[in-house]
């Protein structure tokens, strides 16, 4: 690299930026429908106990530790882990709307924005998720395993009733 060019001009740098934007332009949604009043599927989204019970992609994971200060600027911290021990890593961000029963947002640390929605509907509660898609999975990856999360939300949910 020539002395002159700062390191972010080089190419895997200039790459990784690129990658990085693409992937901010593309919103993943995924939603489900909850049969559970919309206080209820708030409660259940935002109480770290819960969050605890729900929030894994797959059997093989949990979430063994969840922290939330459920206000703007709050942040919070979902401790995910494999059962097995052998890797984990927290999942965390910066609240930026809060208005409940209806919505949430945040910024993950890495930039990328969250939109919840919870809808009100008859005899129960559609949840929306729309999120900014990350560079290292594909579009699909990501689609399928944070909709297996909102079904394991769904699952806990109604059991809970």
């Amino acid at each position: 690299r020539s002395p002159m060019r700062p390191a972010w001009h080089d190419s895997a740098t200039v790459q990784n930026v690129q990658e990085s934007q693409r992937s901010r332009e593309m919103k993943i949604s995924v939603s489900v429908w909850v049969a559970r009043p919309i206080a209820d599927v708030w409660q259940g989204w935002n109480t770290p106990a819960s969050i605890m019970a729900w929030n894994a992609a797959s059997p093989q994971w949990h979430c063994p530790q969840s922290r939330v200060d459920l206000r703007v600027g709050g942040r919070f911290c979902h401790h995910m882990a494999a059962r097995d021990g052998s890797m984990g890593f927290d999942f965390e961000g910066t609240f930026t709307e809060v208005t409940a029963p209806t919505g949430l947002g945040y910024v993950m640390d890495d930039g990328r924005e969250v939109s919840v929605r919870f809808v009100a509907e008859q005899g129960g509660t559609r949840v929306e998720e729309r999120f900014d898609a990350e560079s290292l999975h594909s579009g699909e990856q990501q689609r399928a395993g944070w909709q297996s999360i909102l079904d394991n939300f769904k699952r806990h949910m109604e059991a809970a009733s």
